[in-house]
């Protein structure tokens, strides 16, 4: 157990986090939590200056380097935008990178979400009711049951794994693509495939969860030809990262059918200019125009008010502090995830 550790959180903590945080570390009077009062480059710069753990989003690089810090831990799942500078400086340094992944139980949830839209229609028939359309039954709107899919897990850490647990009532059969299929030894389906295989497993379903980190090597990793081995059928949701999937081939499949539809959680332009109506749109094809597509603005981590998503981030701090070898979701800068 270290004598000390000081944490330094590098961005402006509401009052019940804080103390959400300050109970939960309480056991250990040896953390000290550094709250700085007012968050701008300088002053954070110089508040990094002898901390041994920095938690937040966007550090700069001129924070890291003036700090001595070794373990960073950011919060939220996604870590594609520190990759190239925590390279950068682990070469002049040991550093431990975090992805958070709190989110990943409102993820799964907020995924399913959009898939039961999907297959019972509910947004259809939303607004069939509120123009007065009274029951127009299945002819217009036929629910798909979930009970006869194939459903295709994409990547299986936190997020699928589940969206998995929360399938399991409906009864569908479960097929998992996942980095190192050999690591579930003893899962009860053997549908299981590895990235070399992902052809054969996207042949396999007729529904797809996305749910991989954005690295160089899953970038556009869904394009033209896989989305059409999907099939005619098939219903796809992508919980992940937008450029996961080739954004044309996702527009212009859904426009010529070559799937049946699609709901999107994540997209391409997170700093869209407005259109000359004043709207934004966080994509570069017109997908608002699609009438088999269920849009959804990167809300799938709500709500961000519950806190024990702070719970990992709290586990974290514990095991650092007790000089524990094995923390809790470690990045491998090398592989970007």
């Amino acid at each position: 157990m270290k004598a000390e550790t000081k944490i330094l959180f590098i961005w402006k903590v509401k009052p019940e986090l804080k103390k959400y945080l300050q109970t939960n570390l309480s056991v250990y009077p040896q953390i000290k939590l550094i709250f700085p009062q007012f968050i701008d480059n300088q002053k954070l710069k110089k508040s990094a200056s002898g901390v041994d753990v920095i938690v937040g989003w966007r550090p700069t690089e001129e924070m890291l380097k003036n700090s001595e810090f070794s373990l960073f831990i950011n919060p939220g799942a996604g870590v594609q935008h520190l990759i190239k500078m925590f390279r950068k400086i682990r070469r002049n340094k040991e550093i431990t990178l975090i992805n958070g992944h709190g989110n990943a139980y409102f993820t799964a949830q907020h995924a399913l979400a959009l898939l039961l839209n999907l297959t019972n229609r509910i947004i259809d028939h939303h607004s069939w009711m509120k123009q007065g359309f009274w029951r127009t039954g299945d002819r217009e709107g036929a629910s798909l049951p979930l009970r006869d899919r194939k459903i295709g897990l994409l990547g299986y850490g936190k997020v699928n794994s589940k969206v998995h647990q929360m399938l399991l009532a409906f009864e569908p059969k479960i097929y998992i693509l996942r980095k190192h299929k050999n690591l579930l030894p003893h899962h009860p389906f053997k549908e299981l495939f590895d990235p070399r295989e992902l052809n054969t497993f996207l042949t396999k379903i007729d529904t797809l969860f996305i749910a991989l980190p954005l690295t160089e090597k899953t970038e556009n990793l869904i394009g033209e030809s896989e989305i059409k081995l999907l099939g005619k059928e098939s219903l796809l949701v992508n919980i992940s990262r937008g450029k996961v999937v080739n954004e044309a081939a996702l527009y212009n499949s859904l426009k010529k059918g070559t799937i049946m539809a699609a709901a999107i959680d994540v997209w391409y332009n997170y700093k869209p200019l407005p259109d000359q109506n004043g709207k934004l749109y966080p994509f570069e094809f017109p997908f608002q125009e699609l009438d088999n597509v269920i849009l959804s603005p990167h809300r799938a981590a709500s709500p961000f008010s519950d806190l024990k998503r702070w719970d990992d981030v709290i586990e974290n701090i514990k095991r650092f502090h007790c000089s524990e070898k094995k923390l809790i979701n470690v990045v491998d800068l090398d592989q970007g995830y």
